[in-house]
């Protein structure tokens, strides 16, 4: 296999085009490449919906973007010009393999799938192993000899927003509060925890534990966010519409965050709050919080849990049965063990 002498390498661009939870994951690259490649300025590809997950990152040099719709070698223009010495495509679906390919550098390392090892000059793995997506990143860097010291995520938000969440804080006078956020939002419809469940874990919030719910929201989420807040007259408070990055920054301000599997509980556990995970059709083995503070929960034993399927084909009882109780525990234990004042 070819070898790269660390010191050769200037630019590197990192191919991530989306969702916003799997670009969140894949910054588990960052810390490792710096490390190995401290003469090298690394870059990354999204779509451009995705910029925002990176924008304020300072271990990133560049964000570049495309969308789905645009001409294929106007994007391979993009890359040329900027003349990477290395490309790590941590997507490695037939448009990315084609981006890599013409893309002009000397080094182009991706997964050995069917049909995109043309693409490549170094690869990965042929197959996706039982293990964390964020732990799937690291498999292209050990086929570079590049050590896996950390297996930090990240995410970053703008002064700007850090100032809009302290604002929004103290206007509702949660800064001496016990905060619990509460993420409806599901990339899938299966993955969203019906709204009149989240009424009724809300409620055992609020009333067992005198805690302080925030609903938070974004697009899409409109509905079902209105709907819970509905429910309750004091000790719920409904965000206001946010961008990802202010989203992003009252998470970091809660004590602790329930959501469903996505991008905003992915970007709570890479900013270090205390995150639960609520899971049915997807396997949080594979697609959990990804820190140490965090915990998820499953009813493992039900006839068809982890369907993977876009749409529930039965009532969603994978979340309508969770026991509201081990729901409670498992925040007291995440709360007994990060103790937060904002």
């Amino acid at each position: 296999m070819m070898k790269i002498k660390a010191n050769e390498i200037k630019k590197i661009l990192v191919i991530k085009p989306r969702g916003i939870g799997d670009i969140v994951l894949s910054t588990i690259v960052l810390d490792n490449l710096i490390n190995h490649f401290t003469n090298a300025k690394i870059d990354y590809l999204v779509e451009s919906f995705a910029k925002e997950v990176l924008d304020n990152n300072p271990l990133v040099n560049k964000v570049l973007t495309f969308n789905k719709s645009d001409f294929i070698f106007k994007t391979i223009w993009t890359i040329r010009k900027e003349k990477y010495d290395l490309i790590i495509d941590l997507w490695s679906n037939p448009k990315t393999a084609q981006l890599t390919f013409f893309s002009g550098a000397k080094y182009r390392i991706g997964y050995s799938y069917r049909g995109r090892k043309y693409a490549y000059n170094l690869y990965g793995p042929s197959e996706r192993g039982d293990y964390h997506s964020a732990l799937h990143n690291l498999e292209l860097l050990y086929a570079l000899d590049v050590k896996a010291t950390s297996k930090k995520i990240h995410f970053y938000h703008s002064t700007e927003a850090k100032s809009f969440a302290d604002d929004f804080f103290n206007k509702n006078k949660l800064s001496d509060k016990i905060v619990v956020g509460i993420i409806p939002a599901g990339g899938w419809a299966s993955k969203r925890c019906p709204p009149e469940k989240w009424i009724d874990i809300c409620k055992e919030i609020i009333q067992k534990l005198n805690y302080t719910v925030l609903i938070l929201w974004g697009p899409g989420d409109e509905e079902d966010a209105n709907f819970i807040k509905s429910s309750f007259e004091k000790n719920c408070i409904l965000s206001p519409e946010t961008n990802l990055t202010k989203m992003a920054a009252l998470i970091s301000k809660c004590n602790l965050i329930l959501a469903n599997d996505s991008g905003p509980m992915h970007i709570s556990a890479a900013l270090g709050v205390p995150t639960l995970g609520l899971f049915g059709p997807t396997d949080p083995q594979k697609h959990g919080p990804f820190s140490e503070n965090s915990d998820y929960l499953i009813i493992s034993d039900l006839h068809c849990i982890i369907c993977n399927k876009l749409e529930c084909p039965f009532n969603k009882e994978c979340f309508y049965q969770m026991d509201i109780e081990e729901i409670l525990n498992k925040c007291l234990n995440l709360l007994s063990k990060n103790v937060k004042k904002n």
